[in-house]
């Protein structure tokens, strides 16, 4: 059974403060293991990475860097269906990334000063994907797509060997179709510290992006400093704000869709219709007795979902934007008019037919989405996740005399002289 909780300005935020328990510091011992790796990789180089591999997988993968004839053969040898899936999210990819890039500019001024800000991709991005049975060629996509389109000119990409020891063809295939440049099979930790610190045939990275379990995720944020992230993600969550004129059904399987990531992944029904939440938990029983997953389902669903029933559109509103979700779907009347007010959110599904797995795979936005309330300062990853900038200043004699004596000013205020005395000795007699 979910819980329902009638929003009474107390009972729901009490909730809620225990669910962001779910996601809170990482288990010490785990940071300690982690660090331990990071350590021996660092010293080690490849020999470390693959003695790791050894240790957690049993043996070493066919392959350390899989050769680019592997990779072109995973393509021309998969199912075209598939293939032809993927290309067509591809597209929807790329439609939408390409309008999210930046330009730089030039201010010419008439005193002769000019001002720029100059825009461009980084130079090598790590992609780390999980392999084995949490293989997603989704994720190579929406992480590889725009950082090509930002102009990133090589995409190193780490994954996990399956239990064979090979690479896990449908990862293979994204790949070719993304523009990745190399790909090694290794996972874990050790193949996180490889990226950030480079190997004699792992070369460092100045990011690195993809999710991956705890080790990976303690690793990434051990290593933040040294490297660049994408960000640290929590576990997957879901928000559904529906009406009257929600199907229960709809609701439930949308539900369902977050739940079967993982036991610590949180479904939460917002709802305007106090008779809703027995419908859709109706409809979660029943859908869910046929779904593979349904054992992390239900203990998802029991220990971190819950339907909150609030008064009016406007508490659920507030109640949304406090909670501010991965996935936000709108099942209301007018789904449209709540853009306007739902400011914290990963990515909105407006609409009953803009179910979240939508997002996941194919519209176009990334699915790679700010977690566990971050949302509310953080954004989704794009284009701009792989851009840096720079600013560049020109000043004439002139001009530079007109500026000195506030400049002059402002240092000697903040007591630095030096500062004041590069400007003045250019105006000595």
């Amino acid at each position: 059974m979910i819980k329902q909780i009638k929003c009474d300005g107390t009972s729901e935020y009490e909730f809620l403060k225990e669910l962001s328990r779910r996601s809170g510091e990482t288990d010490r011992k785990v940071t300690q293991i982690v660090t331990e790796i990071i350590d021996t990789v660092r010293e080690g180089g490849d020999e470390a990475v693959k003695e790791y591999t050894k240790k957690f997988d049993g043996n070493l993968p066919q392959y350390y860097e899989v050769p680019r004839e592997v990779i072109n053969d995973a393509l021309t040898s998969a199912d075209q269906d598939f293939v032809n899936a993927l290309l067509n999210a591809q597209e929807n990819i790329a439609n939408f990334h390409n309008r999210q890039k930046p330009q730089g500019f030039t201010d010419a001024q008439a005193n002769g000063v000019i001002l720029g800000q100059r825009v461009r991709g980084l130079e090598r991005v790590g992609l780390y994907v999980p392999g084995g049975t949490a293989a997603y060629p989704s994720s190579v996509l929406m992480n590889a797509i725009p950082a090509k389109i930002a102009g990133v000119k090589e995409i190193i990409m780490v994954t996990p060997p399956c239990k064979d020891g090979t690479p896990n063809k449908d990862i293979l295939v994204a790949a070719a179709i993304c523009g990745v440049d190399r790909v090694f099979l290794s996972g874990g930790a050790q193949a996180i510290a490889a990226l950030a610190y480079g190997t004699e045939e792992i070369p460092k990275v100045d990011k690195i992006v993809g999710p991956g379990n705890i080790f990976v995720a303690t690793a990434k944020k051990l290593l933040y400093g040294v490297v660049d992230i994408d960000m640290i993600a929590g576990p997957s969550e879901i928000l559904v704000m529906a009406d009257h004129t929600a199907d229960p059904k709809f609701v439930a399987a949308d539900l369902m869709s977050q739940a079967e990531h993982d036991k610590l992944a949180s479904s939460i029904l917002i709802t305007t219709d106090p008779t809703l939440p027995d419908k859709v938990e109706t409809e979660v029983q029943r859908q869910m007795a046929y779904l593979e997953r349904r054992e992390i389902i239900q203990s998802s669903m029991e220990n971190y979902g819950v339907m909150l029933i609030a008064r009016d559109k406007a508490q659920a509103i507030e109640l949304a934007n406090a909670i501010a979700p991965e996935h936000l779907e709108v099942c209301m009347e007018n789904p449209l008019e709540y853009i306007g007010c739902l400011d914290n959110a990963g990515s909105v599904f407006l609409g009953s037919y803009a179910s979240e797995p939508l997002g996941d795979y194919y519209a176009g936005p990334n699915h790679v989405l700010p977690t566990s309330g971050t949302a509310r300062f953080f954004s989704p990853l794009g284009v701009n996740s792989f851009l840096k900038r720079s600013s560049y200043i020109y000043y004439t004699e002139d001009a530079l005399r007109e500026a000195k004596d506030d400049i002059v000013l402002i240092a000697e205020r903040e007591g630095l002289t030096a500062h004041a005395n590069a400007i003045k000795v250019r105006f000595e007699n």
